[in-house]
Order: C-alpha cells, then structure tokens, then sequence
C-alpha cells in the first residue's frame, strides 16, 4: 500500500529531525526560560513530536484497514453498515464510516 510506504518514511524522516533538534540541543546550554531562542527550540522539538505521534496514529490506522481487507470488511461503514464510496476510500483509505455517519448522523441513514 502506498500510503502506508509515504507515511512510514515521513515518520523516519520526522524521527530524523526529532534527533537532530535534541542533539542540537545537547552541544549547547539550553536554558528553556531565559534564552530567546530557547522557546522556539522547544517548540519546534513538540511540534515534531506531535506530527510524528500523528504519522504514527495514521499507520495504525492504515494496519486496521488491512486487517478489514483481509477480513473482508474493509469498504462497510461500521455505523450503518451501508458500503463507503469508493471515492471516499481513496482519499481517506483508512476511513471507518460513510461520509454521512462521519459527519455526525446528519445524512445517516437509518
């Protein structure tokens, strides 16, 4: 699966630059509260984390959709049982729902 592919070698490039910003971080004094640029580094350093936690939530999810396929779930919404479009399925091929249970019950069919 492609995506599945993309998102792990955004994850191994996020870890990458996770790496670099502590290591950078290890050759200087680096006092979060006083140094202007201190802040900054902090949050640069959480915001990486955050996109990897996120890269690696969706690989899980992409996991679970495999695990459908070859349980022959993978396409059927799991609120009302209805097939998702296919459409649907290739932008988010990890989607669980119809577009109409996704978006909160206001097209869900009943």
């Amino acid at each position: 699966m492609a995506e599945h592919a993309d998102t792990s070698e955004r994850m191994a490039a996020l870890s990458r630059d996770f790496d670099a910003i502590v290591e950078a971080n290890a050759l200087v004094a680096v006092d979060d509260e006083h140094d202007p640029e201190g802040a900054s580094t902090a949050f640069e350093r959480a915001h990486v984390a955050a996109l990897l936690a996120q890269a690696r939530e969706h690989l899980a999810e992409l996991d679970l959709a495999v695990e459908r396929l070859e349980a022959g779930d993978y396409g059927r919404c799991e609120e009302c049982g209805e097939s998702i479009p296919a459409a649907r399925l290739e932008v988010r091929p990890a989607a669980t729902t119809c577009v109409g249970c996704a978006g909160g019950g206001v097209e869900r069919r009943r």
